[in-house]
C-alpha cells in the first residue's frame, strides 16, 4: 500500500493571528518581534519582498523595510489558536503529528478507498480556515520530506499533490536549500563543489557525501532522491519538566540553596530549548526537615530563557522559604508548556542574549550539559 502523508503549515502564523484580530493590519508590511534590539520572530509576505526574514535583527529589518509595522506579539494568543487548530485536525484524521506550533503531519494511508486523501485534506484545511480565520497550506505525497518541501512550494494558501511518479521531476530543479536538513553551512559546503540543485545532489555517490558532511550524508542523499521512511508520530502534549535535589544532610545554607536552584533553572531551560518547548508557569518546591512540604508558583510570559526563569525561581524561593528550619529537599518544575520552534524565544531575546544562548547551547550539546554555565548556578566542586 502506498503511503499518503500530508504536511500542513499555517501561513505566516504569528502574522495571521494578529491580522485575525485587527483587520487594519491586512496587506501592510508587518514584523513580529521584540523591541529595537530584538530579532524578527515572523514577518508578512509584504515585508519579505524587501528582504526581511526571521531571526535577523529588528534594526536591520527596519532598514530594509522602513514602513513596516512592528508588533511585539502575544504568545498566549498564538498558543491558544494553535491548540484550536490541533483539535480540529486531530478530530478528523487517524494519525497526526504536531511538528511545531504551526506545522502538522497527517498519515492518511489507506484512506483513499473511503473518500480520497486529497479531497479529505482540502476539506480539513477549509474547516481550519472557517473555524479560526487562519490561512493554511498543505501538500500530499508519499513521505514527510516531499510533503514538507511541497508545502513550501505551495505557499501562500496553496494545495499540492505530488504523486509517486512525479516526485523526481518535482524535486530535481529545486535548490538544495529546500531540503529541511540543509542549513547555511551545508549549503555553502556543497555549493563550493557545484552542488546547488536537488538533481545534482541526488546523483552524488553516497560515500562522497558521507566524507564531506559525516554520518548525515546517506540521509541527505535519500532525501534528495525523495526517500523518507520516517513515520508520522502520534501527537501527545508534554505537561511539564522538573527536577529535585534531596540533601544527604539537611541544610539552611541560603546561598548554597540559591546556587542549586539557579543551576536547576539553567539545566531545565536548556532542556526546554533542546526539545523546543516554552513554559508559562514556574513552580518551586521545598521540604523541611520535619517533612512539611510547601510549593509556590508564578505565571510568566512563554519563555525558555535562563535569565528569566532563574530570576522567577529565586523570587519564589524567597517567598516560600519562611521558616528558620533546615531543608531536606528543593525542587523546580516548569509547566504550562507549549510546543513550538526556537523562534518563539525571540520575543524576549536581544541580539546579544540570542547569541549567548546559541553559543552556550552549542557547547553543552557538544561537550555535555555541565560543560558551561552561569557562575551563579555552577557547581565548581564537580
Amino acid at each position: 500500500m502506498n503511503r499518503a502523508i500530508v504536511h500542513m503549515d499555517l501561513d505566516t502564523f504569528f502574522v495571521s493571528c494578529e491580522r485575525r484580530n485587527n483587520s487594519q493590519l491586512q496587506d501592510i508590511p508587518l514584523i513580529i518581534g521584540g523591541g529595537d534590539r530584538g530579532v524578527v520572530a515572523s514577518c508578512s509576505y509584504e515585508a519579505r519582498r524587501f528582504g526581511v526574514r526571521s531571526a535577523i535583527p529588528i534594526r536591520m529589518a527596519l532598514k530594509l523595510c522602513p514602513d513596516a509595522k512592528v508588533i511585539r506579539g502575544d504568545h498566549e494568543m498564538y498558543s491558544n489558536l494553535s491548540h484550536t487548530v490541533t483539535e480540529i485536525i486531530q478530530s478528523k484524521v487517524p494519525i497526526m503529528e504536531k511538528a511545531s506550533i504551526d506545522e502538522f503531519y497527517l498519515d492518511l494511508s489507506g484512506m483513499d478507498k473511503f473518500f480520497g486523501c486529497y479531497q479529505w485534506t482540502k476539506e480539513i484545511a477549509a474547516t481550519v480556515t472557517q473555524e479560526t480565520g487562519l490561512p493554511i497550506s498543505f501538500a500530499l505525497s508519499t513521505n514527510k520530506t516531499v510533503s514538507k518541501i511541497g508545502t513550501g512550494e505551495a505557499k501562500p494558501v496553496g494545495r499540492l499533490e505530488i504523486k509517486e511518479m512525479e516526485i523526481k521531476p518535482f524535486l530535481n530543479p529545486l535548490s538544495i536549500k529546500k531540503i529541511p536538513m540543509v542549513g547555511d553551512k551545508t549549503f555553502q559546503l556543497l555549493s563550493r563543489i557545484g552542488i546547488r540543485t536537488i538533481h545534482t545532489l541526488s546523483e552524488m555517490p553516497i560515500l562522497v557525501l558521507q566524507q564531506m558532511i559525516g554520518v548525515n550524508g546517506k540521509e541527505l542523499w535519500k532525501k534528495a532522491n525523495g526517500i523518507d521512511e520516517n513515520p508520522v508520530v502520534p501527537y501527545s502534549e508534554r505537561k511539564s519538566i522538573s527536577t529535585e535535589r534531596t540533601f544527604t544532610n539537611d541544610t539552611m545554607d541560603v546561598i548554597e540553596l540559591k546556587r542549586i536552584i539557579s543551576g536547576m533553572a539553567e539545566q531545565l531551560a536548556y532542556q526546554l530549548r533542546q526539545e523546543k518547548w516554552l513554559t508559562s508557569t514556574v513552580v518551586i518546591k521545598i521540604r523541611y526537615a520535619n517533612f512539611d512540604t510547601e510549593t509556590k508558583q508564578c505565571k510568566v510570559s512563554y519563555t525558555s530563557a535562563d535569565h528569566t526563569l532563574s530570576r522567577v525561581a529565586l523570587e519564589l524561593f524567597n517567598k516560600v522559604y519562611t521558616r528558620r528550619m533546615r531543608l531536606r529537599l528543593v525542587g523546580l518544575r516548569f509547566t504550562g508548556l507549549v510546543h513550538g520552534n526556537h523562534q518563539m524565544n525571540l520575543f524576549e531575546d536581544t541580539e546579544e542574549q540570542m547569541s549567548l544562548y546559541q553559543t552556550m547551547d552549542y557547547i553543552k550539546k557538544r561537550f555535555g550539559s555541565d560543560s558551561v554555565g552561569r557562575a551563579s548556578g555552577f557547581d565548581f566542586g564537580k
